[in-house]
């Protein structure tokens, strides 16, 4: 304790010096600018000729002792920065490999970044930011979400009316900010950790998979990008922090999604039609191409339990698959309480979940982002789904309507980030086990998720919040029941007007007979005039 308190000491007193030193450098060089130049003008000019000839001479004079002003800055930052290096590298040996790795990162950057009290700065700031660990929060409203992206799109939640869900970089801003993060990820997974000559896997943007990026607008912009790792279904991640400076890697992991098993928990009542199609992508994607999920389905009521039952067994008998559980209760249907009965009901070690509804489509790529961004005891994925708008709006006619496969695109008028659901989500049972689980007394649709989702707020846990391009709500329609009250009923079309089509499309659909009308003037004049 002794030894790293006299360290500490010297440490502080090593900055001091520093900055004094910077400080007097300037406050010298400034004097001389202020002084020298008044001095040699005055004498120039009594010998210099006036009018534009003088004039521009006095002009060149100026630009060179600014040139040398600065070339002589320069050479003393630079100067300063050999000095910084030299003793955090003596730190380094005193202290050995576990020295501060914010350091290595600013080491990195340009004189002008390195200028004596910045590093200070840039540590407070990653230290203030929720970058290693979640942060108390009072409500759902005061999370910042995630935005994701890859080496061409954006995918964003503010859009406004102009701006689309999925965008190409062409914003020449957000092109260069995600292009420097990139490299700055890829240059640190090919910087040698060590002084062997064992070659290492060089890496590049082609194995980039995503990223994941949110700013806080006091303290700066969070990014964690996944590469592709050495073997398949191993990973590489970095988490990059940009304190309104430099990029610093805050952190470096190995993450070996082998043996990630995924528990899909989806509750259910009737719908055996739904069941179907959720059956049938569940087939494709689970069974052909990932092979690491269990699938437990809790089925409410007694009315098409059989044949939900026999969808289920007959999919599972031809695939040769085994990893299911069908649970029935004979009660009134409660989402929160079927999501609670299947994390529970599960008697294997600690297993990743996620909750999920029969009108969800969602691709094997989602199921990656889905291990990559839930660790026990650390943080909770909470993914904003793409919702579908009515096919039979988007694509004119019900015979234009194409497959559930081609209608799952990104688009501004194929449907919007349903970023008020909090129902789909990925956490390890353990996690919600020792949150609390569901309220069980919410009964019905609606609302159970929400409070989950604040518990995790007010939790020390961090909850990752951003779009995803693989998961998606599939349209369907909503009722109105007539018994509703006039307030409730009004809220409940409302609500469907927002799933129903966009802002565009609704516009049309109002104006119809108007532009109907439009056009049967134009044809009718265009009659008239033939002769």
């Amino acid at each position: 304790m002794g030894r790293r308190g006299l360290l500490a000491w010297v440490l502080r007193l090593a900055i001091l010096l520093v900055v004094l030193r910077l400080a007097m450098s300037v406050l010298s060089m400034l004097t001389c600018t202020l002084h020298f130049p008044n001095e040699s003008l005055t004498l120039a000019r009594v010998n210099r000729p006036t009018g534009k000839e003088g004039h521009r001479s006095m002009q060149e004079d100026r630009d060179e002792q600014h040139h040398n002003y600065v070339t002589s800055l320069k050479r003393q930052i630079a100067h300063l920065k050999d000095e910084l290096q030299a003793h955090d590298q003596r730190l380094k040996n005193m202290h050995g490999p576990q020295s501060d790795s914010l350091a290595v990162g600013f080491e990195k950057g340009s004189p002008e970044e390195t200028q004596t009290g910045l590093l200070e700065f840039l540590r407070s700031q990653v230290e203030k930011a929720e970058v290693r660990s979640g942060m108390k929060l009072p409500s759902e409203y005061a999370a910042v979400p995630f935005e994701s992206f890859t080496l061409e799109r954006v995918y964003q939640l503010e859009m406004g009316l102009t701006r689309h869900p999925e965008e190409k970089l062409i914003r020449q801003d957000k092109k260069d900010e995600l292009a420097e993060v990139i490299r700055t990820a890829v240059e640190t997974l090919n910087s040698p950790d060590d002084e062997s000559n064992v070659s290492h896997h060089k890496y590049s943007n082609s194995d980039f998979i995503e990223g994941i990026y949110r700013t806080e607008r006091d303290k700066g912009t969070l990014y964690e990008l996944t590469f592709k790792g050495k073997q398949k279904h191993e990973f590489k991640r970095l988490a990059l922090f940009r304190p309104f400076g430099p990029i610093i890697t805050v952190k470096h992991e190995e993450i070996n999604a082998v043996n990630v098993l995924i528990n899909i928990i989806v509750p259910l009542a009737k719908r055996a039609d739904k069941f179907q199609q959720f059956m049938h992508n569940f087939h494709r994607v689970c069974i052909q191409q990932d092979g690491r999920v269990h699938l437990t389905v809790v089925y409410f009521g007694k009315d098409q339990a059989q044949e939900v039952k026999t969808i289920l067994e007959n999919k599972a008998k031809s695939a040769n698959f085994k990893n299911f559980t069908f649970i029935q209760l004979n009660e009134e249907f409660s989402r929160g309480k079927g999501l609670d009965v299947g994390a529970r009901a599960w008697k294997g070690p600690n297993v990743l979940l996620f909750f999920c509804d029969v009108d969800i489509y969602f691709t094997a790529e989602f199921l990656n982002t889905c291990r990559l961004n839930a660790q026990p005891g650390k943080r909770v994925f909470y993914p904003v789904l793409f919702s579908q708008y009515n096919p039979s709006i988007v694509y004119g006619r019900r015979d234009a309507i194409p497959s559930v496969e081609q209608q799952v695109v990104i688009r501004k008028d194929t449907g919007f980030w349903r970023d008020f659901g909090f129902g789909m989500t990925c956490q390890y049972r353990s996690d919600f086990i020792n949150i609390g689980g569901f309220d069980l007394h919410i009964k019905g649709w609606g609302g159970e998720d929400v409070q989950l989702y604040r518990k995790y707020l007010h939790s020390s846990l961090m909850v990752i919040r951003t779009p995803v391009r693989g998961l998606f709500h599939l349209w369907h329609e909503k009722r109105c029941p007539d018994e509703l009250a006039p307030d409730q009923y009004k809220m409940c079309v409302q609500s469907r007007a927002v799933n129903e089509a966009s802002h565009g499309q609704l516009g049309m659909l109002v104006f119809r007979r108007q532009i109907e009308a439009h056009l049967h003037k134009l044809k009718h004049k265009a009659g008239a005039k033939k002769p």
